[in-house]
């Protein structure tokens, strides 16, 4: 069985394991005041380009959402996010059990848009609602799509003009910023966004979000409200360390380029093969649909998710790459495709 179910199936990348092993008998200071996550820091500011920045590692993607949603809204304000947004869908009600609404708008292929923002500001219009405060955008998103410097800069701009808080989610940053179509850089986000965050557990590394805050207003007792939400590690070093082994260097948008390939394969057999797909492909995760009876035989030999019930007779299903995925298990997958041509939806 070969799995495309998700881009942290595996470990992490032997370049930090590396770094591990020879740093582990190293006694570091605790909570991320270490050697390891400076260096990090510093790696991370030069590939951003800007030293003006508050950097804080945290574990996980949840966390990370969480805290900044939680920490920089008041009690009463709300954050804008597509419907298909991770702190609406997969979270759990996570910023609603922080006391803070997610208003989720309807948006193709998983972009927020100035519209889509402008409707939610105008249905929110007095002190009977929630007041918006935050937008919440990801890249990619949930549905493997990417925004482009235009498209985040008109974002930019509507939240400027509102006095919104503009959030960016890089879970997978790693392949938006290595597909073909993308134009932006980490300095351009830097510029666009008022905070954002490089996400490494699903790019290669065991664990671990590089939260970054470029706006100064934001960054005062952060420290503290990672602590009080269990989300400042004891070992921060660890993360410290992966970050470090991950941007010292390239080998952070090495293994996003790698993910992009693999699933650029693909998703070039599938389209060869006459397949649509449920959201336009271009990173590494893959949304294409196919007939229910042809799920039977895929299930026996790959390990995959379904994204939506198309009708009663097709489903669109997701197929993710990852760092590690192999091109044994690509050819695997684009033979099955080419076998069974004939079973196109």
């Amino acid at each position: 069985m070969y799995s495309f179910m998700n881009d942290y199936s595996e470990g992490a990348h032997p370049r930090i394991l590396e770094l591990l092993i020879k740093s582990n008998l190293e006694q570091n200071s605790g909570y991320g005041e270490d050697i390891h996550t400076e260096k990090a820091k510093d790696y991370l500011k030069k590939h951003i380009g800007k030293i003006d920045v508050d950097i804080h590692l945290i574990p996980g993607g949840t966390q990370t959402n969480l805290l900044v949603i939680s920490s920089f809204l008041r009690p009463h304000q709300c954050v804008i996010a597509a419907a298909t947004g991770h702190v609406n869908v997969h979270e759990t009600g996570a910023i609603e059990a922080t006391g803070h609404k997610v208003v989720a708008m309807p948006c193709a292929e998983g972009k927020l848009t100035p519209a889509a923002i402008q409707a939610a500001l105008d249905a929110h219009s007095d002190e009977h609602m929630v007041q918006p405060k935050m937008v919440y955008i990801s890249n990619t998103t949930e549905l493997g799509t990417i925004y482009t410097k235009a498209e985040l800069s008109a974002i930019h701009n509507i939240c400027r003009k509102n006095k919104l808080i503009l959030f960016l989610d890089g879970a997978r940053l790693g392949s938006a910023l290595t597909c073909k179509e993308n134009d932006l850089e980490l300095s351009d986000i830097a510029e666009l966004t008022d905070v954002f965050y490089i996400g490494g557990t699903k790019n290669g590394a065991l664990l671990g979000e590089a939260l970054i805050i470029c706006r100064e207003d934001l960054r005062e007792d952060f420290r503290y409200l990672i602590k009080q939400r269990g989300a400042l590690m004891a070992k921060g070093f660890v993360l410290g360390i992966e970050f470090e082994a991950l941007f010292q260097d390239n080998l952070y948008f090495e293994l996003g380029e790698h993910a992009n390939e693999m699933a650029a394969k693909i998703a070039d057999t599938l389209k060869e093969c006459g397949y649509g797909f449920y959201a336009t492909p271009g990173t590494n995760q893959l949304f294409p649909i196919f007939k229910n009876k042809l799920l039977e035989q895929l299930s026996k030999e790959f390990i995959y998710s379904v994204q939506a019930k198309i009708d009663e007779e097709n489903s669109a299903v997701r197929f993710v790459t990852s760092w590690a995925t192999t091109k044994k298990s690509v050819d695997a997958l684009c033979d099955f495709l080419y076998d069974r041509k004939g079973e196109v939806c």
